[in-house]
């Protein structure tokens, strides 16, 4: 090749044309192109957002994308602004939320939304901010039926409490006024014996404020516990003080977790659904609007079609967990 040709043929790749003038093809890098989708956790490291961290990892694969976890390692708002607001600087198409404060979220997804970021978020029903929202069950029979268990298992009478993982978590404080309605409506005698206590994703948490309850309220007969390490805690705090079974405890758990304290009483039952389906839907929401699909058209491999309300969609996938089946169910 000549120095002519050689520099022609160079100024022909830098202009994006062939050797015939025309725009050159897509690179190969181009064309394999994935969509980045981050996925915001309320807090990393605990049972049941690594089970959701599995389904992120099967989407990516089934679905080509390039999703990933990340989040705070305490259920700090603040936290979880700021790595959202980082995201936003960053090269990512969509943004997959699950908060620990919806208020305190809504500024910066929305700058999100601006900048033509796609935003999902979960549990977390009419979330300012986000595209859509994904919720794996039908939030009022979820609430209420672990109410309803809670009641059973008490006898219908004495004093109750709440946990939640947060005093501005949105679904864990959803599904708190509707239990409490629920046995107030259906079961008089139940009473709530104190404001809800936000301590259910910290088992420690929990097991320390489950503790003071019991010196503080001897007679107490249920803990509903809506966090998925509020129950453990209290669990544990009743097998020290051999009140396993004599105190109700139903709520969120992963099951292997719970295993152990189901068979031996300390949990009456689990509510849950299967976190790693959560974390998949999202990211398969997230992909359908990056793809500029219709949101009424979605239907999810393996978990179907949602009820579409606004922009929620709703799936009914309540899990009840039992010692019968809590290590049947691989998560």
């Amino acid at each position: 090749m000549s120095i002519l040709s050689g520099i022609l043929s160079l100024a022909l790749i830098l202009t994006g044309c062939d050797k015939s003038g025309e725009p050159a093809s897509s690179s190969p890098a181009a064309a394999d192109e994935k969509y980045t989708i981050a996925v915001v956790v309320k807090i990393v490291g605990i049972p049941f957002f690594n089970v959701f961290e599995d389904g992120v990892k099967r989407a990516s694969s089934e679905l080509g994308v390039n999703g990933y976890v990340t989040g705070p390692t305490e259920a700090d708002p603040a936290q979880q602004v700021k790595i959202v607001e980082d995201l936003i600087n960053s090269d990512v198409d969509a943004i997959v939320v699950v908060p620990n404060d919806a208020t305190a979220l809504e500024p910066v997804l929305g700058r999100a939304r601006q900048k033509g970021i796609v935003v999902i978020a979960n549990e977390s029903p009419d979330q300012e901010g986000a595209n859509a929202d994904v919720e794996m069950i039908d939030n009022k029979k979820f609430a209420e039926a672990a109410a309803e268990s809670l009641a059973k298992a008490s006898g219908g009478s004495g004093g109750y409490v709440i946990y939640v993982g947060g005093l501005s978590v949105p679904l864990h404080n959803t599904w708190a006024d509707i239990a409490r309605d629920y046995l107030a409506s259906n079961y008089p005698n139940l009473k709530e014996v104190t404001d809800r206590i936000p301590c259910g994703e910290d088992a420690e948490l929990a097991y320390t404020r489950t503790r003071e309850l019991l010196t503080t309220y001897p007679d107490l007969a249920g803990i509903l516990g809506f966090g998925s390490l509020g129950p453990i805690g209290a669990a544990q705090a009743l097998k020290e003080r051999n009140l396993a079974g004599k105190v109700a405890v139903v709520g969120n758990v992963t099951p292997e977790m719970a295993a152990p304290y189901l068979k031996e009483g300390s949990i009456t039952e689990g509510y849950l659904w299967n976190p790693a389906d959560s974390g998949f839907a999202s990211v398969f929401a997230a992909k359908h609007l990056l793809e500029n699909k219709p949101i009424n058209d979605i239907d999810i491999p393996g978990i179907g079609k949602p009820a579409i309300t606004g922009n929620t969609l709703a799936f009914d996938a309540t899990l009840v967990i039992t010692a019968d089946n809590a290590l049947s169910l691989g998560f």
